[in-house]
Parts: C-alpha cells; structure tokens; sequence
C-alpha cells in the first residue's frame, strides 16, 4: 500500500513561491506537513502560506537567499527541525530557456549565476539541514534538477553543469547518510508550465510550442503537479528505499534504464 501521510513532518521547499515549488509546497502540505514556504520575494511566499492555510494545511514563509549560507543556516535554526528538504529553487538565465550564447562566447562573469544558485544553493541548504536529520535518524532530501544536466543543452552549458553537480551532490549524500534514515533523489525536468516559459504556450498551435513538443512523447509541457507527486511519494515512508536515484519527469524527452 502507497502511503503518502506526513503528518507529524516539516519541510522546507525553495524557491516555492511559484510554478513548480508552489505545486510542492502545496502537495505537502496536503499530505500532513508544516511546509516552510521560501522565496526571495516575501509576498509571493505568504501568497503560498495563505493557499496552504486556506486548504487546512500549516504553513510560515522563509525568505533568505539560497545562495547564503549564513542566510540559510540562520533560517534553519529558527525553525523546527526540517524532515524534508526540496531543493527547488534554480536559475535558468534572466531570459529563461531561449536567446543564450554557446559556452565559447561566454565569460566567467556569466556563469556565477548559474552555478550559485543551482549548486552551491543545493549544497547551502543541505549542509543546513543534515545535521538534525542525523540526529533525528530520519530525512529526505530532494532535489529539482534538470535534463539539462542529463544530456546537455545547447546554449545552456554552464546551467546544465551545474545541475549535473547538484545531482553529483545528491548521489554522495545517499551514501554517506543512508546509515540514519536519511534518502537524497533527484527529480530531472524537461520543459514545464511556469510563469517563467507561460509565452511559449500562449498558442499552442505556434510553430514554435509544436517544435518543442515534437520531442516529447507524450505531447504536452510537464504540470507542475506532476512534479509534486513525485517528491510527495519520495518524501513519505513509502519512499524510505529509493535513494541516489534522478527520476526523469520529461513527457518521454529522454529515457533512463
């Protein structure tokens, strides 16, 4: 029997305050968690605390940046120790997906971004979190990442490094605590609806939208649903051994054995 019952758990999902994260926050929220709902943009995030309130779910918002780790380690102290971890937040370039160089037009400068946010932001936020989970001898940590980091992306080199790494992060995590209850999995996306790429399917029938869709098996952009039921079942007990693993979440973009 799939249990997917958290009650009694807390979470903490970044960058939550919309899209994916929301959907997340939300899902965990429903299945019994306190959900501590961060966002660099503190209406956003009470925006998602007042959805979980209204549904009967708890909720607080926790606004730091991912990519500081005093921020983060301060935020973490002052909540309750956090069960479950989603590594959501990200950054795919100030233009989103399209109107990127290739990796030998670029300089260092431009990659810090990427790199800050979608590695050292995981690994902040990890290293805030493991210890009580070892303590507790219970944890899940969850990470959004990317086929990107998969099987590349033309334009998008440095980003899907650094997604890479953080799936790297994700792998050496399972083994050094599998040993307290404590699972890391990654959840890799292909192209989702989010405010972020929402222009894309303004007209589906464009021939732009139908290019992409094209490589997807299953004919549609991911819902960010689809993505939070997926880290729900990786955070509940019906989870407790799956751990190391990326999941691809892509409509059939790619395949994995």
């Amino acid at each position: 029997m799939i249990t997917l019952d958290l009650t009694g758990r807390t979470g903490l999902v970044t960058g939550a305050g919309q899209g994916v994260g929301r959907a997340i926050a939300l899902h965990l929220a429903d299945a019994g968690a306190k959900v501590f709902v961060n966002d660099l943009d503190a209406d956003r995030a009470q925006s998602v605390v007042d959805e979980i309130s209204a549904s009967g779910g708890s909720g607080a918002t926790a606004c730091f940046d991912v990519t500081d780790l005093a921020a983060v380690q301060a935020a973490v102290d002052d909540a309750p120790h956090i069960d479950i971890l989603v590594n959501n937040a990200g950054n795919a370039g100030a233009e989103g997906f399209g109107g990127r160089g290739t990796f030998a037009e670029s300089q260092p400068a431009d990659w810090e971004p990427f790199v800050r946010v979608n590695f050292y932001g995981a690994m902040n936020c990890c290293r805030a979190v493991l210890p009580s989970m070892i303590t507790n001898r219970w944890g899940r940590l969850i990470t959004i990442v990317s086929d990107a980091g998969r099987v590349g992306d033309h334009g998008g080199a440095v980003y899907g490094a650094a997604k890479a790494a953080a799936a790297g992060l994700t792998r050496s995590l399972a083994l050094e605590n599998g040993r307290y209850g404590i699972t890391a999995n990654n959840i890799s996306l292909g192209t989702m609806r989010t405010p972020a790429t929402e222009p894309l399917w303004a007209d589906p029938d464009s021939a732009t939208a139908k290019a992409m869709m094209r490589n997807y098996a299953v004919r549609r952009p991911g819902d960010p649903d689809d993505a939070a039921g997926l880290v729900a079942f990786l955070a509940s007990d019906s989870g407790s051994w799956i751990t190391g693993q990326t999941y691809p979440l892509n409509g059939g973009y790619t395949f994995a054995l």
